[in-house]
C-alpha cells in the first residue's frame, strides 16, 4: 500500500523539480505546469489515491516553491482535479488525442482562474502569452500520460 503511494509521490517529486529547473527566458513562456498534469493523469488513474486534498498539498508547495500568493494554485489545483476526479470514468473512456483537448480545457480554466486571482491580489494584467502552456501541456498529455501509464503498469500501481 505505501509502496504504492510512494511511487506517486515520486512522479509528483520528479515533476515539481522539472517545474523549478530554470528554463531559458525565451522558453519560460511555453512551460506547462508538469504537476498538475502528472495529478491529473493519478487523479484519471487512480482516483481513490490522488484526490482534491493531495491536489490541494501539491498546489501549497508549488506556491511555497515559487513564492506566489499562498492558496492560489492550491485552489486551482483543487478545482480542476475535482472536476477531472468527478468524471474519470467518462475521461478514461475517451483516446489519448481526445483526452489531450479535455486536458487543454482543463489548463485553459487552470490559467485563467490562477490570472483572476492573481490579478485580484497583485494587480496583474491579462496577455495572450499567458495561454501558451495551455497548448504546450495538450502537447505534452500523450507523452506524459504514456509515460506514467507504463510506469504505473510496470510497478503494479493500484
Amino acid at each position: 500500500m505505501t509502496r504504492h503511494l510512494g511511487f506517486i509521490l515520486l512522479s509528483v517529486f520528479v515533476s515539481l523539480v522539472l517545474a523549478l529547473m530554470p528554463l531559458p527566458i525565451a522558453f519560460e513562456m511555453y512551460r506547462p505546469d508538469l504537476v498538475l498534469l502528472v495529478i491529473m493523469y493519478w487523479s484519471l488513474a487512480l482516483p481513490h489515491r490522488v484526490n482534491i486534498g493531495f491536489a490541494w498539498m501539491a498546489g501549497l508547495i508549488i506556491d511555497l516553491a515559487l513564492g506566489s500568493p499562498l492558496g492560489v494554485r492550491s485552489l486551482t489545483y483543487a478545482i480542476v482535479i475535482y472536476i477531472t476526479a468527478s468524471n474519470y470514468q467518462k475521461i478514461r473512456n475517451f483516446s489519448v488525442w481526445q483526452q489531450a483537448m479535455l486536458v487543454a480545457l482543463f489548463l485553459a480554466l487552470y490559467y485563467l482562474l490562477v490570472f483572476w486571482l492573481n490579478h485580484f491580489l497583485l494587480d496583474i494584467y491579462f496577455l495572450p502569452q499567458y495561454l501558451w502552456p495551455v497548448l504546450t501541456g495538450a502537447l505534452a498529455w500523450p507523452w506524459l500520460f504514456l509515460l506514467l501509464r507504463k510506469y504505473r503498469r510496470h510497478f503494479r500501481i493500484r
